[in-house]
C-alpha cells in the first residue's frame, strides 16, 4: 500500500506546495446552512490547510468540493447589507465619471449575485449583462430586469459570449477572484471578453491586511486564493494583461480595487500609487517565507484571547448571542469551538437564512427582532467588518446595558454607538 502523502501543487504556477501558512482543522462549507431536518444527518467536514508557494507567494487551498457544488444554490445576497449597496452606488458614480461610461458602453460583472451593482448602471441607462452561477441568486435580479446569465465564467463562456457580439467595455468583479480554482481559465476568459479598449476592474481582500490584522476568518473553503498585488501582477501578465492602477479599500477588512487593459493598450500608464502598493508589499515582507510562517501562532494566540472572554462572560452568568451568519462567522466559530454552550443563537437579516442552522455549530439562525425579545448582554459581531452598520442597527441594546463583542483582529468589547 503506498502511504505517501500527496504534496498539492500551486494552482497558478505548479509549483510544489510545502510550506504551511495556517492549518485551521476541519470545518464544514462555510455556506451550506442547515434546516432542522438534516440536524441529525452526518456533515462533511473538510481540511481548512492553507498554503504558500514559495515561487509565485499565491496563498491557497486545495479543491476539495467543486464551484458547483459550492455556488450553484447559493445562500449569500449582496443587497442585504446597506453597506455594501453604498458601496457599489460609489463605484458606480467613479467609473462612468472617470471612463466615461455611457448608452453606448457594455458593463459585465462577473458573479453579479443578485444584481445589486448592475442595478445602479442600469438606472444610467447604460447596457449591462451579469454573469452568475447560482441560479436561486441570478432569479432575483432577472426578476429586477437586470439580464442574467446564469454559467460560471471562464473561457468557454466568454467564447459563448463573443459569438453572440457581446465584448465588455467594462468587465468587473467583486469578491470573485478568490473564489476561482482555476485561475488560468478565469483570466483568459477575461482576455477574451474584453473589448481591445476596455478595462478591467476587480476587488478582492488584500493578503497584507489578512495577515497584518489576524483575519484568519476570512478562509474558508469557498475562498480558493488569498491574493496580494504582487502575484495577482504575474496572474495578469501571464495573460496578456497589464494591471495600471490599484486602489486600497476599506471593504471586508481590507480589499484591493486593480484596473486592468490588454497589453497593448497605451493609453493607461503606471499609476504612481500601483508602484508604491508592491513597494509596500515587498517591504512588509510578502516576498519573504518567514512572514507566512509567523502567522499561524498569531491565529492561535486571537483563538486563546476570544475563548478567554466568552468564557470569563459565561462564568459570570452573561448572555450572549452572534450577528451576522457571515461565512467568515462559520470559521470564528468552528475553528474557536463556540456552539451553543456560549451562544444562545445568531441573527441575520437575510429571510434566506433564517430558520436555518449554522454548518458545523448547528446555531440557530433568527430574525434580528429576536435580540429584541431575547435582550442579550452582549452581542459577537461575526461580520466585523461591517461592525459600524451592525452597531448602528442595534444601538436600542444600549437602552438593557447591552454591549457588543468584536473578535477581530483583537477582541474589543464596545458600548452602543461608536459615534
Amino acid at each position: 500500500m503506498n502511504s505517501e502523502i500527496k504534496i498539492p501543487q500551486c494552482r497558478f504556477c505548479n509549483h510544489p506546495l510545502e510550506q504551511t501558512f495556517v492549518d485551521l482543522g476541519m470545518s464544514p462549507l462555510s455556506n451550506a446552512y442547515l434546516s432542522v431536518d438534516r440536524l441529525q444527518n452526518a456533515e462533511k467536514f473538510y481540511p481548512l490547510h492553507t498554503y504558500v508557494c514559495s515561487h509565485c507567494w499565491l496563498v491557497q487551498l486545495e479543491e476539495f468540493e467543486s464551484p458547483s457544488e459550492i455556488f450553484s444554490d447559493y445562500a449569500y445576497f449582496s443587497s442585504y447589507s446597506a453597506t455594501w449597496l453604498r458601496h457599489a452606488q460609489t463605484y458606480t458614480e467613479k467609473m462612468i465619471a472617470r471612463f466615461g461610461f455611457d448608452q453606448t458602453s457594455q458593463v459585465i460583472e462577473i458573479a453579479s449575485n443578485d444584481g445589486y451593482l448592475l442595478q445602479y448602471f442600469q438606472q444610467q441607462g447604460i447596457p449591462v449583462l451579469g454573469i452568475e452561477p447560482a441560479a436561486n441568486v441570478a432569479e432575483v435580479a432577472i426578476n429586477k430586469g437586470i439580464p442574467s446569465l446564469v454559467k460560471f465564467f471562464g473561457v468557454a463562456t466568454a467564447k459563448e459570449l463573443l459569438s453572440q457580439g457581446k465584448q465588455a467595455d467594462l468587465l468587473l468583479g467583486n469578491n470573485v477572484l478568490a473564489h476561482v480554482p482555476n485561475l488560468h481559465d478565469f483570466v483568459g476568459g477575461m482576455k477574451i471578453i474584453l473589448k481591445d479598449s476596455g478595462v478591467v476592474t476587480m476587488e478582492f481582500p488584500h493578503l497584507l491586511q489578512l495577515i497584518q490584522q489576524q483575519q484568519f476568518d476570512t478562509i474558508y473553503h469557498e475562498h480558493f486564493s488569498y491574493l496580494s498585488l504582487i502575484t495577482v501582477l504575474d496572474i495578469f501578465a501571464d495573460h496578456d494583461l497589464k494591471i495600471f492602477d490599484v486602489e486600497e479599500l476599506p471593504t471586508h477588512g481590507g480589499s484591493l480595487r486593480i484596473y486592468a487593459a490588454h497589453e497593448g493598450n497605451d493609453s493607461y500608464q503606471v499609476s504612481d500609487r500601483l508602484i508604491a502598493l508592491k513597494q509596500k508589499e515587498i517591504e512588509a515582507g510578502l516576498q519573504k517565507i518567514e512572514t507566512y510562517q509567523s502567522f499561524a501562532a498569531q491565529v492561535r494566540e486571537t483563538k486563546r484571547q476570544l475563548l478567554k472572554c466568552l468564557i470569563d462572560l459565561k462564568q459570570q452568568g452573561k448572555t450572549i448571542v452572534g450577528y451576522g451568519a457571515a461565512a467568515k462567522g462559520n470559521t470564528l466559530l468552528n475553528y474557536c469551538g463556540i456552539r451553543s454552550d456560549f451562544l444562545d443563537y445568531v441573527c441575520d437579516r437575510s429571510p434566506h437564512k433564517q430558520g436555518l442552522f449554522l454548518p458545523g455549530t448547528h446555531l440557530p439562525i433568527q430574525p434580528p427582532e429576536k435580540i429584541s425579545e431575547t435582550k442579550p448582554d452582549y452581542i459577537l459581531i461575526l461580520p466585523w467588518n461591517i461592525r459600524e452598520e451592525v452597531i448602528a442597527q442595534l444601538d436600542y441594546i444600549r437602552s438593557w446595558g447591552g454591549k457588543f463583542i468584536i473578535p477581530i483582529p483583537q477582541v474589543e468589547i464596545v458600548g452602543g454607538s461608536e459615534r
